[in-house]
């Protein structure tokens, strides 16, 4: 059973928060029925297209050291639930309960 760990609020916060960046990260999404967006650079409109409530995760990536470091450092500000990951930041929108949800 999957459980929601996101809310339209912290949404809109990554959105905006990356809409403000000099030099915003590409991202991609996931939704609850396996389907994978594909690799998107546009925050504004593009990522709130369709709403949130089907995001099972959000993968943001990055592409230079300062960059990563950025995106990491608000991030952890908005507290979101995730992982870093090899390319990024993973943010999850769903999780299921078996699964221990850290937050960066």
């Amino acid at each position: 059973m999957l459980y929601s760990c996101m809310n339209n609020t912290k949404w809109n916060e990554i959105r905006l928060a990356m809409v403000n960046m000099t030099s915003p990260p590409l991202w991609k999404t996931t939704t609850l029925n396996g389907f994978e967006s594909a690799v998107d650079g546009e925050w504004f409109y593009h990522f709130s297209k369709g709403g949130y409530s089907d995001i099972r995760h959000l993968d943001i990536l990055t592409n230079s050291v300062e960059q990563h470091g950025l995106v990491g450092a608000i991030l952890r500000a908005i507290h979101l639930p995730g992982i870093e990951t090899s390319t990024g930041y993973r943010i999850l929108g769903y999780a299921d309960s078996a699964c221990k949800v850290a937050y960066l």
